[in-house]
């Protein structure tokens, strides 16, 4: 039998009134269930925590002082619990009859009581079509035995932001995503890599993945199993700088002016070739300096165009074309670009979202984009490219992809500790917010009003969410659910676990099956 855990008193939509029980305190964020009329069950949330007293405040202070000032003084309430109690605001989020949910649009009866959430109430966030699992339910800090299961070809394709302060668990978060991606054919992932975390070159990581034959890995820095990171510069066009380098319009003309007359041969050109007329000499000097330090091209003694880095002239002619045909295969592809500057690894990912996102135009052109799986870039650190001050300065293929890519299946995986910096058009389109524990008042606000739910009464509780605690706002929930994202280390110590399980279960059936002799046409166990 359930236990009370406390009564509506009063209150109105969106702020319900709870006097809890004494002995079985109330938290920020916990979830707990009500009964409605019709058999209708209501889900609230508590978003504050008050004291309440029958007592007046001067009888209080009175008696306060009696205890701190005067020690000898024995001062007793009379049934305390019932004179001094703890209050809760709540907000109902959905309404639940017969395993089906929906907008709660009523109050629940007056004097009702309010309990701990149970597993088999909420059984059914499972039922979900293609899913991904991003954490179990969390109700204030306890874990329910309630997996969290997201659309993942939908969620993917409407792009997500993971915003949060330093060390609440964004790549933990990333980690496991990727992991639970690793085995879907619903989805191809890019992983823009910074830091040389995910694949697990010195740790536990993507390359233990069971299907890890769907992992591609690309590093200046060869490991076994990896694939070396190479890109002809033939392969680069002048609007892939955009969001990389901020060219004055003058120097985009004559970068233009360049790829018409040389085509593939325009970068080597503006090296070697005399000035194109109708442009100043000092601007094309400029691109040339910069182009040439970006790019780490030396001229040689005898005149050679040589490049030291990711771009070469003489190599990496098929490498953009592997990567997509990887992700066209629901393969997680990623890039180390531990070893690139900040530039360098802005153009890397500029090329290959631009040639994704003109590849998935082309499949939507010629009608075989629903056939093709879902393609989700993450990108760290996401205002170097989605920032206001950036795209002030002219839109890029990241912010075309935020606006324009769920009609194609691309989406971003965006991740920021500073989601204010992000324009409020973009942040609106982030239709999935994945929300840890975030400390400014300001990034929070920004966040809370771009959510696809109503988190007005939310902010304490997003700034007091622990490390792996997280609030998942989206258009593909009926309501913010409330997550605890598992330890990546031991999600896939269990997840192995339930694999080698799975596997002795299958191979039990199949002797299970051989055993089975055939006589006659009947079938006999041995």
């Amino acid at each position: 039998m359930k236990e009370k855990k406390g009564q509506i008193l009063s209150g109105e939509v969106g702020k319900i009134v709870i006097r809890q029980k004494s002995n079985l305190p109330l938290e920020l964020g916990e979830l707990l269930i009500t009964e409605s009329v019709n058999n209708q069950k209501i889900l609230l949330q508590v978003y504050d925590l008050m004291y309440g007293s029958l007592l007046s405040q001067q009888s209080i202070e009175l008696i306060s002082g009696l205890h701190l000032e005067e020690e000898n003084q024995d001062v007793t309430f009379l049934d305390p619990n019932l004179k001094n109690y703890t209050l809760a605001l709540a907000k109902p989020l959905i309404a639940i009859k017969n395993n089906s949910i929906a907008k709660s649009k009523s109050l629940p009866p007056f004097f009702s009581f309010v309990y701990g959430i149970m597993d088999n109430e909420l059984s059914f966030l499972l039922n979900e079509k293609n899913p991904l699992y991003v954490g179990n339910l969390r109700s204030g800090s306890s874990v329910l035995n309630i997996p969290v299961n997201l659309n993942g070809e939908k969620v993917l394709a409407e792009h997500i932001l993971i915003p949060a302060t330093t060390g609440r668990g964004k790549s933990n978060l990333t980690s496991c995503i990727l992991w639970e991606c690793t085995k879907k054919d619903y989805c191809g992932i890019l992983v823009l890599d910074p830091h040389d975390e995910y694949y697990g070159r010195d740790s536990i990581g993507l390359k233990n993945h069971p299907n890890r034959d769907k992992v591609k890995y690309y590093s200046l820095n060869l490991y076994p199993g990896g694939i070396s990171l190479k890109i002809s510069i033939k392969q680069i066009m002048p609007h892939h700088f955009n969001g990389v380098v901020d060219w004055s319009d003058a120097q985009k003309e004559a970068l233009n002016a360049y790829y018409r007359r040389y085509k593939e041969n325009w970068i080597s050109a503006i090296v070697k070739e005399p000035p194109i007329n109708n442009f100043q000499e000092g601007t094309l000097m400029v691109i040339k300096r910069r182009i040439m330090s970006l790019l780490h091209i030396n001229i040689t003694s005898s005149g050679e165009l040589k490049a030291n880095g990711v771009f070469e002239f003489d190599s990496g002619e098929h490498t953009i074309t592997s990567i997509i045909s990887s992700l066209e295969n629901s393969n997680t592809v990623i890039i180390d670009t531990s070893a690139l500057g900040s530039s360098e690894e802005l153009l890397v990912g500029s090329i290959l979202a631009n040639n994704i996102f003109k590849r998935y135009k082309h499949n939507r052109l010629i009608g075989v984009l629903q056939q093709m799986p879902v393609i989700s870039i993450i990108i760290e650190e996401a205002p170097r490219v989605l920032g206001k001050d950036i795209l002030e300065k002219g839109q890029n293929i990241f912010s075309t992809i935020a606006r324009e890519g769920r009609k194609f299946k691309v989406g971003l995986i965006a991740i920021t500790q500073m989601p204010s910096l992000i324009p409020k058009e973009i942040l609106a389109n982030m239709n999935t917010k994945i929300i840890l524990g975030i400390e400014l008042a300001s990034e929070r606000q920004a966040i809370i009003e771009s959510a696809s739910q109503d988190l007005s009464t939310d902010s304490r509780n997003i700034a007091n969410l622990d490390k792996g605690e997280a609030i998942v706002t989206s258009n593909f929930t009926k309501f913010a659910v409330p997550i605890k994202i598992p330890l990546f280390k031991e999600h896939i110590e269990e997840d192995m676990l339930k694999n080698d399980s799975s596997k002795n279960n299958s191979r039990n059936d199949q002797n299970k099956e051989e055993a089975m002799l055939s006589f006659d046409g009947i079938k006999i166990q041995e």
